[in-house]
This record gives structure tokens, sequence and C-alpha cells, in this order.
């Protein structure tokens, strides 16, 4: 798998368990004190971070950082959303489509130089 490929899907399942662990409390541990909640959060968070740092080092081999960041925000609204909808019950509002909007212009200025040599 090339390396754009890779660094794509470890950062998709990184991102399914930051969110899980950043906002699956809101919902099962609502009742909970906070510090439970962090504790169990930081449990979560180690299997992110079992993904995202390899992803990253991947990444980095043919991206910038901050190609690799941008990259992350586009995961990151991509899991977010169908996870608030779906799993909080949250409603998705249009904000959500320009918020894609954006972070697609931002895709396309932080990769434009190699995909124009501009």
């Amino acid at each position: 798998m090339k390396p754009y490929a890779f660094t794509v899907v470890l950062l998709c399942l990184s991102n399914v368990f930051m969110t899980i662990a950043w906002y699956g409390h809101l919902k099962n541990m609502a009742g909970r004190p906070w510090f439970i909640a962090a504790v169990a959060s930081w449990m979560i968070a180690l299997f992110e971070y079992l993904l995202q740092v390899p992803a990253n080092r991947i990444g980095h081999q043919v991206m910038n950082v901050g190609q690799l960041k941008i990259v992350q925000e586009v995961v990151t609204l991509a899991v977010f959303l169908p996870f608030s909808v779906f799993y909080l019950k949250e409603p998705a509002r249009m904000d959500y489509l320009w918020a894609a909007l954006c972070l697609l212009g931002a895709v396309f200025f932080i990769f434009r130089q190699k995909m124009f040599g501009a």
C-alpha cells in the first residue's frame, strides 16, 4: 500500500479511537465523575496513539507536517460527523458542509505545489 493511502487508513482508525476517547463518555459515562471518564479516555487514547504515531511517521516520508495536519483535520471531520449523528444522536447541520468545504480549500492550498508544481 502506498504511503499516502496507508497514512490515511491509519489516521482513520486512529480517529475512531480519538473520537470515542474525546466524546464517547458524554453518552455512556454522563453520570460518573469527570476523573473516571478522563481515566477511561486515556486508556482508549493509548490505542489512538499506537495508530497515529506510525501514521505520521509513514506520512512524513511523502508529506510535510502541514500537509499531514490538514489530512488529519479532514479525517477528523469525516469520522466525527457520523459519530456525532449516529452515536450521540446530534443533528447534522449545514455548518458541517461549510466546514468540509473550508477543509477542501485547505487541502487545495496545502497540496497545490505537489499537484501543480507551483
